[in-house]
């Protein structure tokens, strides 16, 4: 009961209660409560007038009176839907000639102050009026927020080309994921930070994708760099945009910044290093667990030596473009620590430290060094999905006792075989180039034999009788003789099986010598020609010889 009937019945029943005795009370009070749903007090109060209800409130609107009334909102749909429901600043200009238009058709008759508003209306209203009817019945879009919305306002953006006057200790980061062709599960990724001032790159392996796993990275990765870390940019992803990276950038006075999101160019320094550093000399492959996690973890100290000073590269210096031609201009390609050694910005201490360092490598040992460490992280990549999902359990079996004995360290990787074994080994492992390495996908097996019974092998005979009796006899035309003759045993799902068996004989036939017919024999009428080509169009792909 409402509000407004409630109150109704008060007043109906309030003078002929007052007016009763005690026991005709009690008798209209029952009945009240029930009908009003009051505690029985409350009815009390009510009836006798104590707490009188408050009328129903009438709601209006504040501001003033409502301008674009229902009668124009329905116009503007009427025009929106014949203009083919383009966007509102495209009608809005051309709403005039579209009113005229429906007007001379009949479509549309407009009280003349409802046309004037119509008119006047602005693609912002449009807009506004429009939209309960453009997203009714539409899926409410998912969204997929990276990083937290209120922490992500705090950080600024910076773009590719606001690195001019950084120097060194600016670095930008990303994640590179080490997951195959499958990206579910867990499975290692590489944390890569790179130097936009000098180059430097540093890599270290992540277990999880998680943000505490970075900020321990990053930590470690600040002892790595030569000189101190003075500003770092990563994109907007939740492992970066977290409050425990952002208040320790902030404790250590690290300028943290952002990328624009979808806009891989503003962090080009980096992306660069991640195709030439690390999918060149890590690959495609998945890697999951503690075992290729060490593995990789020392593979990235050999590779940081040999990239940071024995890698030259060049570094973009201006782009212009002619017409149809873009002419790009480079300077020349030095490695990161004849950079840092030719910088006024790095304090001579630290250029002293590099040149200690660099005078105590090799890159012939190391480069050697990263083929031993390259073989050894191979072994641990995981075959294709839909490969393992098909093998064996014996091969399964035999790859975790090696992947075992991999990751305990048993026998110290070859120390316990023959150099003859460990020869073999490295040989079959080893790819023809060491870039960009991807394990082949499995060919699938192609089966040449029948892999089920032959349902129509006790018949063929009789088939082939008929089909030597009449070669062009259509599929459907034996599968029919073949019902009728054995109930039950053929139905028609059985035809695609007849009709290859078919082809297969009729391609045998081809080579056999052409068929003569004996005196006697008469080439077939006509009439039987006629009920083969009627069946032709069920035959499907199979052509009537």
């Amino acid at each position: 009961m409402s509000l407004k009937a409630r109150q109704e019945l008060c007043d109906s029943v309030r003078e002929r209660y007052r007016a009763s005795a005690k026991k005709g009370k009690k008798k209209i009070l029952d009945e009240f409560a029930a009908a009003a749903g009051y505690h029985r007090k409350h009815a009390i109060r009510v009836l006798n007038g104590e707490k009188a209800e408050k009328p129903v409130p009438v709601l209006r609107r504040n501001g003033p009176p409502r301008i674009y009334t229902p009668n124009v909102q329905e116009a503007l749909e009427t025009v929106w839907k014949a203009a083919d429901r383009i966007c509102s600043k495209r009608l809005a200009p051309y709403i005039g000639t579209f009113v005229k238009s429906l007007e001379r058709h009949g479509h549309l008759d407009l009280a003349p102050e409802t046309r004037r508003r119509l008119l006047s209306m602005s693609a912002a209203t449009m807009d506004r009026i429009l939209y309960g009817v453009r997203h009714a019945g539409a899926p409410r879009p998912r969204s997929f927020p990276s990083g937290c919305p209120t922490l992500k306002a705090k950080i600024p953006v910076r773009t590719f080309d606001e690195w001019n006057e950084a120097g060194p200790g600016y670095v930008e980061a990303d994640l590179v994921c080490h997951c195959g062709n499958y990206a579910g599960g867990s499975f290692i990724n590489s944390l890569v930070l790179t130097d936009v001032e000098t180059g430097w790159t540093e890599c270290l392996p992540l277990l999880y994708k998680d943000a505490d796993f970075v900020l321990k990275a990053f930590k470690q990765a600040r002892s790595r760099f030569p000189f101190p870390i003075r500003g770092l940019d990563t994109d907007n992803g939740s492992e970066f945009i977290t409050h425990k990276l952002f208040e320790y950038c902030q404790h250590e006075q690290i300028t943290f910044t952002r990328s624009r999101p979808w806009k891989k160019n503003d962090q080009c320094f980096v992306e660069q290093k991640n195709g030439h550093v690390v999918r060149r000399l890590i690959g495609y492959d998945r890697y999951e667990g503690l075992g290729p996690a060490h593995v990789l973890d020392q593979l990235y100290k050999v590779i940081r030596l040999y990239v940071n000073f024995f890698q030259p590269s060049m570094r973009l210096l201006s782009k212009s473009r002619n017409g149809a031609r873009t002419h790009r201009l480079y300077d020349e390609a030095r490695t990161p620590y004849d950079r840092i050694l030719t910088s006024a910005k790095v304090p001579r201490r630290i250029k002293t430290n590099v040149r200690r360092q660099y005078r105590g490598l090799d890159p012939v040992v190391l480069l050697a060094e990263i083929e031993r460490l390259q073989d050894e992280l191979w072994r641990y990549a995981h075959q294709d999905i839909s490969m393992r999902s098909r093998a064996s359990n014996s091969a399964r079996n035999d790859l975790r006792k090696y992947a075992f004995a991999s990751a305990s360290g048993d026998g110290q990787n070859s120390g316990l075989r023959s150099k003859k074994t460990s020869e073999q080994e490295v040989k079959s492992t080893t790819p023809a180039k060491r870039t960009y390495r991807k394990s082949k996908k499995r060919k699938k097996r192609v089966l040449w034999w029948i892999t089920r019974v032959d349902a129509f092998e006790d018949v063929w005979d009789q088939v082939k009788s008929w089909l030597d009796e009449t070669p062009y006899l259509a599929t459907t035309i034996l599968l029919e003789r073949l019902q009728a003759k054995h109930p039950g045993k053929y139905p028609d799902n059985k035809l695609r099986t007849l009709q290859r068996r078919v082809k297969a004989w009729r391609l045998s036939q081809i080579e056999a010598p052409e068929r003569e017919f004996p005196e006697g024999d008469s080439l077939p009428d006509i009439d039987q020609i006629e009920l083969v080509i009627n069946f032709g169009s069920k035959m499907g792909n199979e052509s009537v010889g």
